[in-house]
């Protein structure tokens, strides 16, 4: 009889996460890719991302609560005791750790088919959507082309283009032009600083590429 109410609470299980995690998947994309207004800032691809897992998430949690008011103090509580001694730079990677949680209350009251189908659908839902993600490098970059260095602006922006890069002018001096520069993991900057360095009339020219940390990503349309 046992084995019987398992399969039973399985089959069940699996049906209901079948259908109602893809929905909320749905919904919270349709929230997180809503369409953005010109002038608005633009959206981190993280967030993005972290916002219709957060909605699966939501949903999970709501399928291991049901009616049972003892189960939502139990996960109210567990999530309480949950403390991030380490930085977590990604968001999504916090609410991976949400979802470990989830996917464990839910282990632990028996509830294996929604545990089972809700382990498979994020981790199917996460290698999706970070197949779409593109690492991007922020430096700061400086020029020194000698002593009519803002003169060959328009011929440092034309390399800068040609590599692939997003950038923003940040100094301007008669001896120095200073660009926050975004690019991709492909761009090689020996081959950048050589072809800057081309420029100098003397072919004496100071390149310095700054990695930037925490410096914020470009906008598309700040180069067209």
């Amino acid at each position: 009889m046992e084995a019987t109410d398992l399969i039973g609470d399985l089959r069940s299980g699996l049906t209901q996460a079948a259908i109602r995690l893809p929905l909320a998947a749905l919904f919270g994309a349709a929230l997180a890719l809503r369409p953005r207004r010109p002038g608005s800032p633009p959206r981190d691809p993280a967030v993005i991302e972290t916002q219709i897992v957060l909605s699966i998430v939501g949903a999970m949690i709501m399928l291991i609560v049901g009616a049972s008011l003892a189960r939502a103090f139990g996960i109210a509580g567990a999530a309480n005791l949950i403390r991030y001694r380490a930085k977590i730079e990604d968001p999504k990677d916090a609410v991976v750790m949400l979802s470990t949680l989830a996917v464990g209350l839910a282990s632990g009251v028996g509830l294996f088919g929604i545990a089972a189908a809700s382990t498979v659908f994020l981790v199917v839902t996460l290698w999706f959507i970070e197949g779409f993600e593109t690492h991007v490098r922020t430096f700061l970059l400086t020029a020194k082309l000698g002593p009519k260095t803002s003169a060959r602006r328009a011929d440092v922006e034309r390399l800068l283009k040609r590599g692939g890069t997003r950038f923003e002018l940040r100094t301007t001096a008669d001896e120095e032009l200073t660009y926050l520069v975004n690019a991709g993991e492909s761009l090689k900057t020996e081959r950048l600083s050589a072809a800057l360095s081309a420029l100098a009339p003397d072919g004496k020219a100071q390149i310095e590429w700054k990695e930037e940390k925490k410096a914020r990503p470009l906008a598309d349309e700040e180069n067209e």
